[in-house]
């Protein structure tokens, strides 16, 4: 079996956002909530609750995101003179 890049869902304190998908997105998420509620033994009931981690997991892989982070994220130094 292929390994997901999720796992388990943790029960977390949601924040409402509503969204609207692409009818062949919605049936890829349905499908990998079902083989994701199989791998995990987990019952999985509203697909769209994997939006978050998905996100979640996208963000912490993406590099470039992770680079442009710290940049931002950086105390401003003060220039010569202020």
């Amino acid at each position: 079996m292929p390994k997901l890049k999720l796992g388990r869902i943790s029960d977390d304190k949601p924040v409402k956002v509503t969204i609207e998908l692409p009818a062949a997105l919605h049936g890829d998420l349905v499908a990998y909530a079902e083989i994701l509620a199989r791998e995990t033994k987990q019952e999985i009931n509203d697909p769209t609750k994997l939006i978050a981690p998905m996100l979640a997991r996208f963000m912490l892989t993406d590099r470039g995101f992770a680079k442009a982070r710290k940049m931002y994220d950086a105390p401003q130094t003060k220039s010569p003179g202020s």
